[in-house]
């Protein structure tokens, strides 16, 4: 275990107090305290077979970094995954966000955009139906992303806010088949309470979505609960089992109390 000394420094580091050598940085692994914050020290079990996850090792821009989770389990598994807690270990706020997946809904692959502060671990946690947590880790190169400013100026972030769009994709099944691929975008500028006002050299305060659902019909297909991690104009890619609903439906929440509604037809295959 840390020493006490050693960990207030390192603290201090963080409030911009002292400098930490970068060695005894790069030593210190938050993941074991993230397992007790975070999910109450519950035993993690190896998701090498469960839960796979995918971002650049090296990103291009650390205020949008791509990240794929994706299911492993085998289609003779009985098993399903309930939600997937991502986490992003040497983030501000490490919990980036918290997938719940419908469970008719079968949704198999979750793409979205994040902020990443920092060299890091990042660990994607799969609970399943049997009530076990399932963990995988890669390792990013990308500093400074949580602080980075806005892509968008606060008038033209304004004009979009709450904005959404819905995609469907084409895949290469049958035609008969009822996986579909889709994506919602939605405009807002997610500002993380470390991002600077470029004319006042006042900080912007965090205002992000926290909360989406999305449902066919009523039938929930997957809920997120987003934190200050997920980059400007939130980013949602996934695959799902259709249900045969008409209309696609989502709902988004803000920390300011907005509340973002819009629905779609759900297109067949092959239109």
């Amino acid at each position: 275990m840390m020493g006490y000394t050693r960990r207030l420094t390192l603290i201090a580091a963080l409030l911009g107090i002292v400098a930490v050598p970068a060695s005894a940085e790069e030593a210190y692994d938050p993941w074991p305290g993230l397992v007790q914050d975070i999910f109450s020290s519950r035993p993690m079990n190896d998701g090498g077979d469960v839960i796979g996850i995918e971002m650049p090792y090296r990103a291009e821009d650390a205020a949008i970094v791509p990240v794929t989770l994706r299911s492993k389990l085998s289609p003779g598994d009985a098993r399903r995954i309930r939600s997937i807690t991502l986490v992003i270990d040497r983030n501000p706020a490490p919990m980036a966000a918290k997938f719940e997946l419908g469970s008719d809904a079968n949704v198999t692959e979750i793409s979205t955009r994040v902020r990443v502060n920092n060299y890091t671990d990042v660990h994607a946690v799969a609970e399943l139906s049997d009530g076990q947590l399932y963990v995988a880790k890669t390792y990013v190169k990308a500093s400074g992303g949580c602080s980075a400013p806005a892509a968008k100026n606060a008038e033209e972030a304004q004009n979009r806010l709450g904005q959404m769009r819905y995609r469907q994709f084409a895949r290469e099944e049958a035609p008969a088949s009822r996986v579909r691929e889709a994506q919602i975008m939605i405009g807002h500028p997610n500002n993380s309470g470390l991002q600077m006002d470029q004319v006042t050299q006042l900080y912007l305060p965090a205002f992000f979505i926290n909360q989406l659902k999305l449902t066919q019909d009523d039938s929930p297909v997957l809920s997120m609960e987003g934190g200050i991690s997920i980059s400007e104009d939130p980013n949602l890619r996934f695959t799902y089992v259709s249900n045969g609903a008409k209309r696609f439906r989502a709902e988004a929440k803000d920390t300011d109390g907005h509340v973002f509604r819009n629905e779609w037809d759900v297109e067949k295959p092959g239109t």
